[in-house]
């Protein structure tokens, strides 16, 4: 019996990547095409929604609720140390013996 046990756990084991790498069928074929008044109808709502898009008013400032808290304003990002390379750099020595 724990022999019959072992060898379904080998076989799931085994069969798992096979079952997985199986294409995937549709044997359902596809439905009829869309009438044109359906397509009429669809032209009709995605031209309502882009419209609807269009009225959307544009995002106002963020709020931010601590922002009277702050004793300095936010700092700005150092410009890039490209010009200030003058300076030798420093290697690591290997060994402490000199």
């Amino acid at each position: 019996m724990k022999l019959f046990r072992m060898a379904a756990v080998l076989l799931a084991v085994l069969a798992g990547p096979a079952y997985a790498q199986m294409p995937n069928l549709n044997l359902l074929q596809e439905g009829p095409g869309k009438t044109p008044e359906e397509k009429e109808a669809e032209a009709e709502r995605d031209k309502a929604y882009k419209e609807t898009l269009k009225k959307i008013p544009d995002a106002k400032a963020s709020n931010d609720p601590w922002g009277g808290m702050r004793s300095d304003p936010p700092k700005q990002p150092a410009p890039k140390a490209s010009a200030v390379t003058s300076a030798p750099k420093k290697t690591k020595a290997g060994t402490a013996a000199n």
